[in-house]
């Protein structure tokens, strides 16, 4: 019996480093991807002296995800090396509520930057959307601002969770007010998961809406350019937009699907399939952020400069 539970354990371990190895390439990648999104956005404003609502949305989300790989790192290597961290009370809770802030800034911002994509590309008669349109600039930063303040909320809800999780010795007088401290404190927890829960969700729906409207509206404009005759460049221009909102969708989706498992998981303390759902929580803003790379014209042309210039430099060797 104990030689079966120390090869268990032994396996857990070897699942954990392995895990963590995975993670820590996909970290190193996402950080690189994204001080590259941060420093073009960056030297692009020292130019210009302003920025336009894309690249200020580009920008948030790069930081957003920096921050949120970089702790999520941090939290894998204690959890892994020094899991005894989780029982100290300072350490768990600034890192919990630091990494939910940054995760939930990076969804929301991404959700913002789905909707201004909508709102700027699609083409409806709707007098709201024709609203939305010619006020979406100025709207940019106050949904901005609104991201992170809903991304502070849900942080501040989770460190109520990690207090909730680690206060485990009570002190009263009776059996009664013992169960019904312990029965408050079920409430608060299961309220706040479920508070964690509806913030996923809510960011979801938002780039669900978004993604669909866009689809919708470049198939009827892709149908209406086939019926007149026009050049097949502007049909594979518009079937390609397709395909790229449509792999958004697919991912966000996948994303949305791991996130909620996290939270099931987490109250079983299932840690092996926390870090296997883990790798592609880490994967997504390194995929989603290149494909914002290859995407976006000035972003994509910087860095073919920079890997012929590194090419010719090889080159030349």
């Amino acid at each position: 019996m104990e030689a079966c539970h120390s090869s268990q354990k032994s396996n857990v371990t070897s699942y954990g480093i392995m895990a963590f190895a995975i993670i820590s390439l996909e970290v190193f990648a996402g950080v690189w991807i994204n001080a590259f999104i941060i420093c073009v956005l960056c030297i692009a404003w020292v130019k210009k002296k302003t920025l336009n609502s894309n690249e200020k949305i580009l920008l948030l989300l790069g930081c957003s995800r920096i921050s949120f790989l970089c702790f999520s790192w941090v939290n894998y290597f204690l959890s892994i090396i020094c899991p005894n961290y989780l029982y100290v009370r300072p350490i768990f809770q600034v890192l919990a509520s630091s990494l939910t802030f940054f995760n939930y800034s990076s969804l929301w911002v991404s959700a913002c930057l789905c909707g201004f994509y909508c709102i700027k590309i699609a083409n409806f008669r709707n007098r709201f959307f024709i609203y939305l349109k010619v006020k979406i600039d100025r709207m940019v930063p106050w949904l901005l601002l609104g991201s992170e303040i809903l991304a502070l909320a849900s942080c501040i809800v989770i460190y109520d969770i990690a207090e909730i999780l680690q206060s485990g010795n009570f002190t009263f007088t009776s059996q009664e007010n013992f169960g019904k401290q312990e029965s408050q404190q079920i409430n608060i927890f299961f309220s706040s998961l479920f508070l964690a829960g509806f913030g996923y969700a809510a960011s979801f729906m938002a780039v669900i809406f978004s993604a669909v409207f866009l689809l919708f509206s470049l198939w009827r404009h892709k149908r209406k350019m086939q019926t007149n005759s026009m050049k097949d460049l502007s049909v594979d221009a518009h079937i390609r937009a397709m395909k790229s909102v449509l792999s958004f969708l697919v991912m966000y989706s996948i994303n949305f699907v791991c996130l909620v498992l996290t939270i099931i998981y987490s109250m079983k303390s299932e840690n092996t399939m926390i870090l296997l759902i883990s790798i592609y929580l880490c994967a997504f803003p390194d995929i989603h952020s290149l494909i914002l790379v290859f995407s976006n014209p000035k972003l994509e042309k910087a860095l073919l400069k920079i890997l012929s210039y590194v090419k010719c430099k090889f080159s030349t060797k």
